[in-house]
């Protein structure tokens, strides 16, 4: 019999082993601490974070990355401090990954690589001592009991292997990319043994204005997810023109029912999912849940958020008449001058699309266009290509100081599987680690 299970072989998963297996050997123990992945190599999906460049932490203090989390940051407290981001970076460092800060204290590996940061992590869990078997995917989980053992979990596996062991962390990660081997496995076994689990739906995702897409808006496919509009869905004339446009330093307001609920300053990208980047990715998540509620979506972006609207006015009335008076443009056409005027206020790429959304304005107008350019949201990318799962397992059936299960003893949880989650920025694969961590101590300290 094992001493410990982890099923998942992710963020969390792998930090998990190497906080029990690295517990046990601080104490002079050597117990058995064995990770079950159902892919044939682990952290797959820490592959794609970052676009490969992998933001694996982020360097705020409590009293700032705890307003990054959500719903709520009490279950996430205790396993910050456990393992804070100053102490992920040494476990890295130690574990021979040097890191790079960059702005808005975001870190990434010192190569930019996010298979350095998988090896990292395999490495320290070879070095803590536990196990890691891929292509040994969990299907069933049951609570047992025998005279001499007491009370044991039984693990029976897709491929015909069968493990028992005296605690089980349960680290499988969200819905979010299924490809990846989330699949939702550990919700389905959570709720066996009673466990709430509270509403699931994707987050930091593309969320997708009406018309961008070819296909019909609100076209399901999945019935249990009003508004999902896969990705795979073809763009539309609108959709293409705008599609790999970036705009930096904007202001995105996220509008529910008609009233202003979330506005967000930086970066963001038109995509062939819809509309993306730091900002796009942080008003997806109340604008997901406002959309499966049933309510109306609107976002208003402001190109030019750090002049005032009477300002650009005047600019835009100087340049126009400096237009006018080139003789250059003197035998031009109206539209040929107003796309030289355009020019002049943003990306080149980006003027057809924008005219595509903005038929009737004119050099008049203009301003009102920059400063609050409308999108009426018709739906999101789902699960397929989402970064992290809201929702999860309830904090009311969690004991937050060791993440223990309130109903079932020696039952553990980890990462993604939790009603937590994080803005992007390097705050859910925090999450992860911090979690993770915790619960592999507590399993682990809880046999000593």
């Amino acid at each position: 019999m094992e001493d410990i299970i982890i099923i998942g072989g992710g963020a969390a998963g792998m930090a998990a082993a190497a906080g029990a297996a690295g517990y046990f050997r601080k104490n002079g123990q050597h117990r058995q601490v064995t990770v079950l992945e159902k892919m044939p190599r682990p952290g797959r999906k820490i592959m794609i974070t970052g676009k490969g460049r992998c933001n694996f932490t982020n360097m705020k203090d409590w009293n700032s990355f705890s307003g990054h989390i959500h719903p709520k940051s009490n279950l996430l407290k205790p396993a910050f401090f456990t393992l804070p981001p100053e102490k992920t970076v040494g476990w890295f460092k130690d574990a021979g990954l040097d890191s790079i800060v960059e702005r808005g204290d975001r870190v990434f590996p010192s190569t930019y690589r996010s298979s350095d940061v998988v090896d990292m992590l395999q490495r320290s869990v070879k070095q803590a001592g536990a196990c890691l078997l891929t292509n040994h995917g969990a299907k069933s989980i049951s609570l047992r009991r025998d005279e001499d053992e007491g009370e044991y979990f039984l693990i029976k596996c897709t491929s015909g292997a069968i493990f028992t062991c005296r605690r089980l962390i349960i680290a499988t990660g969200g819905l979010s990319y299924p490809a990846t081997g989330s699949t939702g496995d550990g919700y389905r076994w959570a709720e066996e043994t009673g466990h709430k689990i509270n509403s699931c739906f994707p987050s930091l995702t593309a969320i997708v204005p009406k018309n961008y897409k070819s296909a019909p808006q609100g076209t399901l496919t999945d019935s249990t997810l009003p508004g999902h509009i896969d990705r795979s869905m073809p763009l539309s004339e609108t959709g293409s023109l705008l599609n790999d446009n970036s705009l930096k330093n904007i202001t995105l307001t996220l509008w529910i029912d008609g009233n202003p609920v979330q506005e967000e300053f930086g970066d963001m990208d038109f995509t062939d999912g819809g509309i993306e980047g730091p900002v796009g990715f942080r008003i997806s998540r109340k604008c997901v849940n406002a959309i499966i509620n049933g309510s109306k979506v609107l976002v208003t972006l402001d190109m030019k958020p750090a002049v005032e609207k009477t300002a650009l006015e005047a600019r835009i009335s100087r340049l126009w008449k400096e237009i006018a008076e080139d003789r250059r443009s003197r035998n031009k056409q109206y539209k040929d001058r107003f796309r030289i005027l355009l020019g002049k206020l943003m990306p080149m790429e980006l003027i057809q699309g924008f005219l595509k959304c903005n038929q009737s304005v004119d050099h008049k107008t203009l301003a009102k266009a920059l400063k609050c350019w409308k999108f009426d949201i018709g739906g999101y990318v789902g699960y397929e290509r989402c970064v992290i799962t809201a929702g999860g397992i309830s904090s009311d059936c969690i004991t937050a100081k060791t993440l223990e299960s309130k109903l079932c003893k020696g039952l553990y949880f980890a990462g993604e599987i939790l009603d937590l989650d994080g803005d992007t920025g390097g705050f859910n694969l925090q999450i992860a680690f911090s979690t993770g961590m915790l619960a592999g101590q507590s399993a682990a300290r809880s046999l000593l």
